[in-house]
């Protein structure tokens, strides 16, 4: 057995996630790292063993119960990542609590809801490119703000039932959500600006009652015998526009970019040799939108690998390493290949926390993904590779920018 305790100090501003899962793969199949804030925990690459947490009773998502330092107050307000752990909501609910919150959840996402969404997908995405079209000639277009973000915002707010004149504000609360480099003071103040939005939310809603998800929510909080509470009905929301789009906007920008680095791949696109879903499920791996997941915890004590896990130890589930696990898809699994065989990935989780919007997301990519190559089939990257900074996270995974010549050089 080996019980390592030189953590790896994982970078908050996210500027090589894929560099720093090998340096964790080096540790083993576990590691331990040092989140900000000095706090530890296991680190997670291992596909199959992420599978078997994920998948059993033996690690729990709920702080409350389960980790000795939230619970003592170790864990206090000042911790930057606070709102990822102490959420009332299914994120972070365990066993029959979590089943409770996802039932009430799930009818906001049934297969026909989702699909009905797809007219609404499609105009939307021709309005954004209808807007780079009026690109004047000569100046680059940054896809990344003019449609990998507003796509998915609009979709999650529409679903929500969002009215105008909050969208600005959520989108400037949801960017710091994921922004891992802000200060304790930074990320308590966005948490609380975020819940006071959400809360007027749910008063706009409840006074003006549509068929969007908020409404519904507030119904069932209103009318069933066991509703959320309201704190559990803002968390929610919380969870929703936040997992809800900056998974989306991560894949779309993730996905245009490996195209337009790999010319080899974007004509087999183009000459039908590779399909968009075949695409989008190899861009979901090898880039995973969400690169770690703050935090599960031992429920007991656990051997993973070869390393043992006391009760209580925190655990990051790293996802971007799983998805390019060489046990998994051998000696490529770091090359993007959409024709590849097996399509097993974690992009959205795995087990009772899955993602219940993993449909939604496919369906913007499928719809926007091969408009966007269709009306611009010059499009070229404006900036070297190396130009284009990281998101300030560790855990989402994208570029702050993504500037093309929509028309080429």
């Amino acid at each position: 057995m080996q019980n390592r305790s030189v953590p790896v100090v994982l970078d908050p501003g996210g500027s090589d996630i894929q560099g720093e899962i090998v340096r964790l793969r080096e540790q083993g199949p576990v590691a331990l790292v040092e989140l900000p804030g000095g706090v530890r925990a296991w680190s997670v690459t291992d596909a199959t063993i992420l599978k078997e947490i994920l998948s059993g009773p033996q690690v729990s998502k709920d702080p409350r119960l389960h980790w000795p330092a939230f619970q003592s107050g170790e864990i206090s307000a000042e911790w930057p990542l606070l709102p990822w752990v102490a959420v009332n909501n299914m994120f972070t609910a365990y066993g029959p609590e979590h089943r409770r919150l996802r039932k009430i959840v799930a009818p906001a996402f049934t297969h026909r809801r989702t699909a009905a969404l797809r007219p609404r997908i499609e105009a939307i995405t021709e309005g954004l490119l209808d807007a780079l079209a009026a690109t004047p000639d000569g100046e680059s277009a940054d896809l990344r703000e003019g449609l990998a973000y507003p796509l998915p915002i609009r979709v999650v707010s529409e679903l929500m039932g969002v009215p105008d004149e909050l969208n600005p504000q959520l989108r400037k609360g949801v960017d710091r959500f994921f922004d891992t480099t802000l200060s304790p003071e930074e990320s308590q103040a966005n948490y609380i600006a975020m819940h006071g939005l959400l809360f007027q939310l749910v008063s706009y809603r409840r006074e003006n009652s549509g068929e969007d998800m908020t409404s519904l929510l507030v119904a069932d909080t209103d009318d069933i015998e066991t509703p959320l509470t309201e704190q559990e009905l803002v968390d929610t929301l919380m969870l929703v526009i936040s997992a809800g789009h900056e998974t989306t906007v991560n894949l779309l920008d993730q996905a245009i970019y490996l195209l337009l680095t790999r010319p080899q791949q974007r004509a087999a696109l183009a000459e039908g040799r590779v399909s968009w879903p075949d695409l989008v499920e190899e861009a979901l791996r090898f880039e995973a939108p969400v690169a770690h997941v703050p935090l599960r915890y031992a429920v007991e004590d656990l051997v993973l690998g070869d390393v043992e896990i006391a009760k209580g130890d925190a655990i990051l589930a790293g996802y971007a390493g799983a998805n390019r696990d060489p046990k998994i898809h051998g000696d490529t699994a770091d090359e993007f290949d959409p024709a590849r065989k097996v399509k097993d990935h974690l992009a959205f989780g795995y087990g009772a926390h899955h993602c219940l919007g993993a449909p939604l997301a496919r369906m913007e990519a499928v719809v926007a993904l091969p408009a966007v190559f269709e009306r611009f089939p010059k499009m070229e990257l404006a900036a070297a590779p190396e130009e284009l900074d990281a998101v300030p996270s560790f855990i989402s995974n994208g570029h702050r920018r993504l500037p093309v010549h929509l028309n080429g050089r």
